[in-house]
């Protein structure tokens, strides 16, 4: 089976390439023309095309000389705070980039199945009396970033009903693990432990609103799952991935804070309190339904991973 990641160099996309090559799949993945691969890791042994997926036609040349049986679109603009600086970038790359995508699987007509993803960001700032959120609740997105993807999530929808493009769709939650960039919020605790540990800065760290509640998986799991929902989802669905447990930021804070032999002062800063509302847990009845994933990695696993992975980076 030939399967074509788009994003391949990026956090998940890099994880999902090892995942498809450990089922022997033959793995092709884009990756922007200027982006660093120190990410691949063993997803080296995958075949890298270098593309801007904006770029219509360069899109439509690439997926009609490969075929691939599957594609799982991955690539675009990542970062909610940063689309609020540049929201013509967040909504060009994510928008036109998946319509470019969507194009040129219609347009080549071999591939069986079609992964976009989403964000759990599409669904806003929900009521805190919403205890699971499941697919069905309404999307008020609340920055560029969620506007996108709420874009990219209709625009798939739109293509399986009109041009019964073999599209299924995914809002994952918030998903950890080694190789995710800085400006989340476990590497950025990660990252400020390990460099407390080498005498790089202060045994300070200063944070926001660790009371916040979120639904964290590990980015493996999540690989898992879309795995699963390529395999036995049902087309034109959309599915939550997440683990369906409330995680409060300090959990993180407190299991990271736990691997270290350090002594560390923690300092709240006001004006770092995060304005969007306090929980947002996901419901996952519906794909456990349809394909029987559910999450295996537990949080002290992946805390410990990520630790290892920041080590390892600022030796």
């Amino acid at each position: 089976m030939r399967i074509l990641i788009t994003g391949m160099e990026g956090f998940v996309g890099s994880h999902l390439a090892e995942f498809a090559l450990a089922k022997k799949a033959e793995v092709h993945g884009t990756a922007f023309p200027t982006a660093d691969l120190h990410n691949l890791g063993q997803a080296r042994r995958a075949r890298v095309h270098r593309l801007d997926i904006t770029d219509h036609e360069a899109t439509k040349r690439l997926v009609g000389q490969l075929r691939p049986d599957w594609i799982f679109h991955l690539a675009g603009w990542s970062s909610p705070s940063l689309s609020r600086r540049d929201p013509e970038a967040a909504l060009r790359v994510n928008v036109l980039g998946n319509l470019n995508v969507l194009e040129a699987a219609r347009a080549q007509k071999g591939t069986k199945r079609i992964l976009v993803v989403g964000s759990a960001d599409e669904y806003g700032g929900v009521d805190h009396h919403i205890r699971r959120i499941t697919e069905s609740q309404p999307l008020p997105p609340d920055s560029p970033y969620a506007v996108s993807k709420v874009c990219q999530d209709l625009t798939a929808a739109a293509y399986f009903k009109n041009y019964g493009l073999p599209v299924i769709r995914v809002r994952p939650f918030n998903h950890i693990g080694p190789r995710q960039a800085l400006g989340f919020v476990a590497t950025d605790f990660a990252s400020q432990i390990v460099s407390i540990e080498l005498g790089r800065r202060v045994p300070l760290m200063e944070v926001g609103n660790l009371d916040v509640v979120r639904d964290f998986s590990d980015v493996r799991d999540v690989v898992a799952a879309y795995w699963a929902l390529l395999r036995r989802g049902r087309l034109g669905e959309v599915y939550n991935i997440g683990t369906g447990r409330d995680i409060r930021v300090r959990d993180l804070l407190d299991g990271l804070l736990k691997l270290t032999s350090v002594k560390i002062s923690i300092h709240t800063l006001p004006h770092k309190t995060r304005l969007e509302k306090i929980r947002k847990v996901a419901s996952i009845a519906k794909i456990r339904k349809h394909t029987g994933w559910q999450p295996r990695i537990l949080l002290a696993q992946t805390l410990q991973a990520v630790m290892n992975d920041w080590r390892a980076r600022l030796a």
